[in-house]
């Protein structure tokens, strides 16, 4: 929650609507919604509630005390009508659906209720990447729909968490592997260069603390909990430590590297591509947190993430290591 003088006016809850709840991510932000006792709203779309993979989820999301509303990112008066019930607006979409949260913009500003907006991001700032020419547009969408909330005044919050840790980490950043290697390991670059790796619920926590936080209006919030933050030979090391064994490195360059990425075709390269924003041009770590944005670990030191190392010990416990 939000430190006491810095909620909203009154200290009232934000009621919440969470869109793309369905999703991994979108049903953390639901948890962490109702752990924070906000009132929460799932925007579902009306075919979901007809998929038999889906009912459990719904029942289980309505046994919980969140309010189910039928809609979708293409039905502009379904979204006006869920927004004049909430406050509070959070889109977690896919990244191919990141465009999509045009409409929702336009509702937004037509419907002159909403109090925060966090569109769907949660990756590493879009402002801020160096690979804008090769990624084929998915941090360019993102960065246009900054744009657009900006130039409709929307008050917002981005929300910067770089890496899910269920990406890249679980390999221990092996393209093509599922388990980290127990023999050797390629080392991309110099192997120094730091990246992010946070679990999603921790993110998901930090996102519902800013929501009310007059602090975060307007601002991006990164998050780099210390026990998150590590470069390659880092997190080789570690590796090596928790199986008792030295690992053979392959070192590849930064030109290897490249030529890997343009020559393997697109979306089979998106790993390689990550790898080389991430731990060669540094897209996680190369700036400092300046004065339009705030460092999500100093504003709420009180979310408890789980650690990479803490993560890696999970990896452990899986019986194919």
């Amino acid at each position: 929650m939000a430190m006491v003088g810095e909620e909203k006016t009154g200290g009232s809850r934000s009621n919440v609507l969470v869109i793309g709840a369905t999703g991994r991510f979108g049903q953390e932000l639901v948890k962490a919604s109702l752990a924070a006792g906000h009132p929460t709203y799932a925007l579902v779309r009306e075919s979901t509630f007809s998929r038999a993979d889906a009912s459990l989820l719904l029942r289980s999301f309505s046994s919980s005390g969140v309010t189910l509303l039928k809609g979708s990112l293409q039905d502009f008066p379904s979204l006006l009508e869920a927004l004049k019930q909430v406050d509070v607006v959070i889109c977690a979409v896919p990244s191919s659906q990141v465009l999509e949260q045009k409409l929702l913009i336009r509702a937004i500003k037509q419907a002159g209720c909403i109090e925060r907006f966090i569109p769907s991001e949660f990756g590493a700032d879009p402002d801020k990447v160096q690979t804008l020419e090769m990624d084929h547009d998915f941090y360019k969408k993102k960065a246009e729909i900054r744009r657009c909330i900006e130039k409709e005044g929307i008050p917002h919050t981005y929300i910067s968490c770089n890496f899910f840790q269920r990406y890249l980490l679980p390999s221990l950043i092996q393209p093509g592997l599922k388990t980290p290697p127990t023999d050797k390991v390629k080392i991309f670059g110099s192997g120094n260069v730091k990246a992010v790796f946070v679990k999603e619920s921790d993110v998901a926590a930090f996102t519902i603390c800013a929501i009310d936080d007059t602090r975060t209006l307007n601002k991006v919030l990164y998050l780099r909990p210390s026990g998150n933050v590590y470069s390659q030979n880092e997190l080789t090391e570690i590796w090596e430590v928790k199986i008792g064994k030295k690992l053979e490195k392959i070192h590849v360059t930064e030109e290897q590297l490249l030529k890997s990425i343009h020559e393997t075709p697109f979306p089979s390269n998106i790993d390689l591509f990550f790898i080389y924003s991430a731990f060669i041009k540094g897209d996680h770590t190369y700036f400092s947190i300046g004065s339009s944005s705030l460092d999500g670990s100093e504003l709420y030191p009180h979310v408890r993430c789980t650690t990479v190392s803490e993560c890696l010990d999970m990896l452990l416990e899986r019986p194919s290591i």
